[in-house]
């Protein structure tokens, strides 16, 4: 039987083509073993700042590229095993991984926890100001500009604003 890794990055290849089709990303994909059983999840993503409902991933879109994988893995024997296929996006409070979303969501609320202490702190919430070189640029709640170089962070997420 193959590596859940290896089901999972097959999986990636047919679920990207499916989501460009609609205009859309793959954030993420995980193929493991839950006390339900197998679960196969998807997390589309629409490209751009989606800084408003309308921009960013609708429950249509997860019902159409569900729909679409579904149909492509009852042909391709991709999941050898019985699984419950999720298909969702990373939500509103979504994890940040590279530059790239540090770009794309600037000025949007964010927390960053950081591996080494930076301005004496190891984590920050506030607005992100964007990316210079290897560094994230925050504008801190405690009102000052920091400067964390993105090999320190362990991990970061927008914070849901309302």
């Amino acid at each position: 039987m193959p590596r859940e890794t290896d089901v999972a990055e097959q999986v990636r290849n047919v679920a990207t083509r499916v989501a460009h089709t609609y205009g859309l990303d793959i954030f993420d994909v995980q193929f493991r073993r839950e006390a339900g059983g197998m679960i196969l999840r998807v997390q589309i993503d629409r490209p751009g700042p989606a800084a408003s409902a309308e921009e960013s991933v609708s429950v249509e879109d997860c019902a159409r590229v569900s729909r679409d994988l579904s149909a492509i893995f009852d042909v391709e024997d991709i999941v050898p095993t019985a699984y419950t296929l999720e298909v969702s996006s990373p939500g509103l409070d979504r994890p940040l991984r590279g530059l790239d979303d540090y770009r794309r969501f600037t000025g949007r609320l964010a927390k960053v926890v950081m591996r080494e202490k930076v301005d004496g702190q190891g984590f920050f919430r506030g607005r992100l100001a964007g990316v210079e070189g290897q560094d994230v640029l925050i504008d801190g709640e405690d009102g000052r500009a920091h400067r964390v170089p993105h090999p320190v962070i362990t991990r970061a997420n927008l914070e849901v604003e309302f």
